[in-house]
């Protein structure tokens, strides 16, 4: 038998030992304050530290009013920072509010950059209306066309996210990222969402876009006996496959737990049952972390 190796078997096996080489992903396991909505957003955040997160999300509202009003100045935010960072947590995500295809997004986007930066947090969240349909996308391609040097200059990055509509899936959000080309507009994967609003396979639809992933927004999904998100575990998602599409990029990869509750049972009434979720979810994440560390 020959040792030599040809081109045809060789190339192969060469893309194997690059993708092997390739620095592991240093997932950060983070939780949003929005399921504590009902609650003030301290306590919220109270939640998420007794849950044992280091990493936080900012919830867009709390007892029907925004966390970080639209038009507050920056050092509103940089404020609101101070407090959670005394919680012992780091902020990681804020979300934007404001669908893209709105007439004024780019002024409003501005704004929420600018709070964003004076915060340091690296990640503004936006998602459009999932009633939108193919006139949306022109807007949001000059939209964030406008934005990305914005954000750039900023230090932040807008990261778009599935919410239905114009940008049902993964491709659908890389199809936007691809097009407006810039650092500042990249995306977050959203599962759940691809599964409830498009009924597509998330570990499937994840290739197509694995490249440009940011950052998750947890949530998972059962279509039996009846449609409901539901916490990370609890669902029809398998999340190792789902994170291992990115488990190879050297970058920090924000997983921010948006749901935390259990398919078709009834929600905690106290936020003391929140917390105990919140921990569930955390150790479930935890979990497929380091199993993908493990399996190399």
């Amino acid at each position: 038998m020959s040792l030599s190796l040809s081109r045809r078997q060789f190339l192969p096996a060469l893309g194997v030992a690059a993708l092997q080489a390739q620095p592991a992903t240093r997932f950060q396991v983070c939780c949003m304050t929005l399921a504590w909505s009902a609650y003030p957003f301290e306590r919220g955040l109270r939640g998420v530290a007794a849950a044992g997160y280091r990493y936080v999300a900012w919830g867009p509202r709390h007892q029907n009013t925004n966390t970080v009003p639209f038009d507050a100045p920056p050092s509103q935010a940089a404020e609101l920072a101070a407090r959670t960072r005394d919680h012992g947590l780091e902020p990681l995500l804020q979300f934007a509010v404001h669908y893209p295809e709105k007439s004024d997004a780019v002024d409003v986007y501005r704004k929420r950059i600018a709070q964003t930066a004076a915060a340091r947090i690296p990640y503004l969240l936006a998602f459009g209306s999932p009633k939108n349909g193919p006139e949306a996308w022109p807007v949001w391609i000059r939209t964030f066309k406008q934005l990305g040097p914005i954000a750039r200059d900023a230090g932040v990055t807008v990261v778009v996210k599935q919410h239905g509509g114009t940008t049902g899936t993964g491709a659908d959000c890389a199809r936007v990222v691809r097009e407006v080309d810039d650092e500042g507009i990249q995306m977050f994967y959203d599962a759940g969402n691809t599964r409830w609003y498009v009924d597509a396979d998330p570990v499937a639809d994840i290739q197509s876009c694995a490249q440009l992933v940011r950052g998750f927004a947890i949530k998972d999904c059962r279509l039996w006996p009846k449609k409901a998100t539901c916490a990370p575990g609890l669902g029809e998602i398998d999340h190792f496959k789902l994170l291992g599409a990115v488990a190879k990029t050297g970058r920090r990869i924000p997983l921010a737990v948006e749901t935390l509750f259990e398919p078709y049972a009834a929600r905690p009434s106290e936020p003391e049952g929140i917390d105990v979720l919140a921990r569930r979810s955390r150790e479930f994440l935890e979990t497929v972390v380091r199993g993908l560390a493990a399996a190399g």
